[in-house]
């Protein structure tokens, strides 16, 4: 039994909607159903009267609610606990880290640090948006490394949680390349012949950049939806099969562009494209939360490196 399921049912309590709770706990609904009925399984006893609309809980599923709730603050006691009884002095950072961002910003990034901070020992979990943040406001990582975008802001208390801006990150279409170095597939597409497109699944962050630029674009793309995953990665490996177009974090094709194996969709153009903030974020020391002393000087040196970055690039911009 996992203990994402015992959060999975509580949301699902709490809403009585499948497809609500799915958004929220940022899976899709088919997963978020199968996790359900994981949890039915392991407990061998339906939670759900799947006869009735909207949904609602069985007899066995309004007792095991409580006890649900009661296990996750156990759970949560029992981390805190052994949390605060860890030696003060800490040498090991946790970072929290979307998939994309942990196999295309993140080695670089460490590689520099270990260059121009010193060597740290470092331990990266790899989530999914919404469990990212999760894990940083339940204290399960010191540091989380996200995407940002004015339209699907993360809402963190800015009164308890801190910001580095680490850069920017363009996302646009790619597609094989052809011999020449040309893409095999060029937007927009036509209405006749709409285009193989490679889609990121409903709840993914990058699905809803995308799906920004699709809304927003002056003009209309032909696309057809022929694969879905949650993962860049996935759907770069797609692309280079020339299974289709995809649109990608500039960072995940560096290597693919550099060898020709893939190249721009857009023909050169920005209107397909769309800019995220890469966001670091912490939990604001307190008395009661100092957090590790290797943190608080990481922390100091990326943000005396952002100010420097910021007071150059205002004293180009005046120029």
């Amino acid at each position: 039994m996992e203990t994402k399921w015992l959060e999975d049912f509580v949301s699902l309590a709490e809403t009585n909607s499948f497809s609500r709770s799915a958004e929220l706990r940022h899976v899709t609904q088919p997963a978020f159903s199968r996790r359900i009925q994981s949890l039915e399984a392991w407990l061998g006893a339906d939670l759900i009267d799947r006869t009735s609309y909207p949904t609602r809980l069985t007899h066995a599923g309004e007792i095991f609610f409580e006890q649900a709730i009661a296990m996750l603050g156990q759970i949560n006691n029992a981390r805190a606990l052994l949390r605060g009884k860890r030696t003060s002095i800490q040498t090991t950072v946790d970072f929290a880290v979307p998939h994309t961002l942990s196999l295309t910003f993140v080695p670089k990034w460490l590689t520099a640090l270990q260059k121009n901070f010193g060597d740290i020992n470092s331990r990266l979990l790899a989530l999914n948006v919404h469990d990212a943040v999760m894990s940083l406001s339940e204290g399960g990582c010191d540091l989380m490394l996200c995407y940002h975008h004015p339209q699907q802001p993360l809402l963190l208390d800015p009164a308890q949680y801190e910001m580095i801006s680490m850069g920017t990150e363009t996302l646009r279409a790619y597609a094989r390349s052809d011999k020449s170095g040309k893409p095999e597939f060029v937007l927009p597409g036509s209405i006749d012949e709409p285009l193989p497109f490679l889609a990121y699944a409903t709840n993914a962050y990058l699905g809803r950049m995308v799906d920004l630029i699709l809304n927003q674009t002056r003009e209309a793309l032909h696309l057809d939806k022929c694969y879905e995953t949650d993962m860049a990665e996935g759907l770069k490996m797609m692309a280079l099969e020339g299974r289709g177009v995809a649109f990608l974090p500039e960072s995940a094709v560096v290597r693919e562009l550099k060898q020709k194996q893939l190249a721009r969709a857009d023909g050169g153009s920005d209107a397909w494209e769309v800019s995220m903030e890469i966001r670091l974020y912490r939990e604001r020391p307190s008395e009661q939360k100092p957090g590790k002393e290797i943190v608080s000087q990481l922390w100091d040196y990326l943000s005396q490196k952002a100010h420097v970055a910021s007071k150059s690039k205002m004293q180009r911009s005046q120029r």
